[in-house]
């Protein structure tokens, strides 16, 4: 087992996160559905008494969703599992500031895999020590890292001018660009989103180098999606919890016409 907590800090206030992060998981779903792959949603409804952060947490908006994805999965995982196992499940319980979300494999893998991400948004810089209230044993082997959206490296794959933060000034709100490595210490307003990742792959002879390589790839993901969110400002800015529905919605219909054609896109394991 490997358990990472990423802390990723904004220069945005807990609530325009809210609206800023599904206005961008909408967005980056339809940048990697295509040619048969892709974000199938199930269901997206209200959930409650659903008990999360030992019950501080209950009520909130749950999604199930399978990802057709047999692309994004590194080579040496498909060559070992047959091609109709390459579906992800995630069900997400989105009870904000306080989500948790668990990925499986139930179809093939079963309990031998599974991913939880914890993720916890807070009006500071990243700098409280243990926000999930993570037991000494877990604490223990938990590690750290802060990814800064400015300055971190990210592959010439992933780079989209218009998506650097070096270079970005919003026109709505004035903020940006992030400039020099203390940016985070000089911007109002700020927040940090704790995201705390449990990984476990039993295979065994596989077991360290999948876990790794799961950890990795969600540092990738999380760098480039809120890339995208702090560059996307101008497009979610303003916008209502009502305008974030009626556009999941309309993403969900489009999801499922754009998986039964096209070609394959988003990031792919391998680039």
């Amino acid at each position: 087992m490997l358990i990472k907590e990423f802390r990723v800090t904004l220069p945005l206030t807990v609530e325009e996160y809210q609206v800023a992060q599904l206005y961008s998981v909408a967005e980056a779903s339809k940048n990697n559905t295509g040619g048969g792959e892709g974000i199938e949603v199930l269901k997206n409804e209200p959930f409650t008494d659903y008990p999360l952060l030992g019950g501080k947490y209950s009520s909130g908006q749950y999604t199930y969703k399978i990802y057709h994805l047999a692309s994004k999965v590194p080579g040496f995982i498909r060559i070992l599992l047959p091609k109709n196992s390459l579906e992800i499940h995630e069900e997400a319980w989105n009870a904000y500031p306080y989500c948790k979300t668990v990925i499986s494999n139930p179809g093939y893998m079963k309990d031998n895999f599974i991913i939880v991400i914890e993720s916890y948004h807070i009006g500071d810089v990243g700098d409280q020590e243990n926000v999930h209230e993570l037991p000494p044993d877990k604490l223990k082997i938990r590690e750290v890292v802060h990814i800064d959206i400015a300055n971190d490296p990210i592959t010439n794959a992933d780079y989209k001018e218009d998506e650097d933060p070096i270079k970005f000034k919003s026109e709505k709100t004035g903020r940006g660009p992030l400039v020099g490595k203390d940016w985070k210490h000089h911007v109002d307003p700020v927040m940090t989103c704790y995201k705390l990742v449990t990984c476990e792959f039993k295979w065994f002879g596989l077991q360290t180098r999948v876990e790794s390589f799961i950890q990795k790839a969600e540092r990738r993901l999380f760098t480039n999606f809120h890339r995208q969110v702090f560059c996307w400002m101008d497009r979610w800015h303003g916008l209502t919890m009502e305008d974030i529905r009626a556009i999941e919605e309309k993403t969900k219909e489009e999801l499922d016409r754009q998986r039964e054609k096209g070609e394959v896109r988003g990031m792919r394991a391998d680039d």
